[in-house]
C-alpha cells in the first residue's frame, strides 16, 4: 500500500526549516538534492539558486516529510496558501499510474508520470478540488 507523506514548499529556507524538524523529531535525512545536481543546458540555474534545496527528505519513523526552496523564477510561495502538497510512495509502476490517472481526472497535470530519472519515477498533479498530489516511486536496481 501507498505511503502519504506531507511536502512542504519554502521560500529559500528549507535547510534551515528541515534542520530544526530534525531537531525536534530526530530521525535521519535520507536525500539532500540541490539545484545544482539537476542543472544542465535544458535545465540551467541560477547561481543564486543553485545551493538552494531542489529536494529534502527526513524519515521519521514510518512518515516521510519532504520539501524544497521554490526559485525565485518560480515565482513566491504564497506561504498562507498551497504551501505544501500531498506527496505519495507508491510501491510499485501500477499502484503510480493507478493513483496518478485517479487523482488526475478532472484536475490539472503538472508533471505526467515520467521514468526519465534514473532512480525515480515522478508525477505532479493539481486534483479537481485544488489539492497538489506527488506521485513517486523509487526504482530499485
Amino acid at each position: 500500500m501507498a505511503l502519504i507523506n506531507p511536502h512542504i514548499n519554502f521560500n529559500g529556507n528549507a535547510e534551515e526549516a528541515f534542520n530544526f524538524y530534525k531537531s525536534v523529531f530526530g530521525g535521519e535525512f535520507t536525500k539532500i538534492m540541490r539545484f545544482k545536481d539537476i542543472a544542465n543546458d535544458e535545465f540551467p540555474v541560477a547561481e543564486k539558486e543553485a545551493n538552494k534545496l531542489m529536494h529534502i527528505a527526513l524519515s521519521i519513523g514510518n512518515n516521510t516529510l519532504r520539501g524544497n526552496d521554490v526559485p525565485e523564477s518560480m515565482g513566491q510561495v504564497n506561504e498562507n496558501e498551497n504551501r505544501s502538497k500531498i506527496a505519495i510512495s507508491a510501491e510499485s509502476f501500477e499502484e503510480a499510474d493507478r493513483l496518478f490517472n485517479g487523482l488526475s481526472v478532472g484536475g490539472s497535470i503538472e508533471i505526467p508520470n515520467d521514468d526519465s530519472s534514473s532512480d525515480s519515477y515522478f508525477a505532479m498533479l493539481r486534483d479537481k478540488f485544488g489539492i497538489e498530489w506527488m506521485i513517486d516511486l523509487t526504482k530499485r536496481s
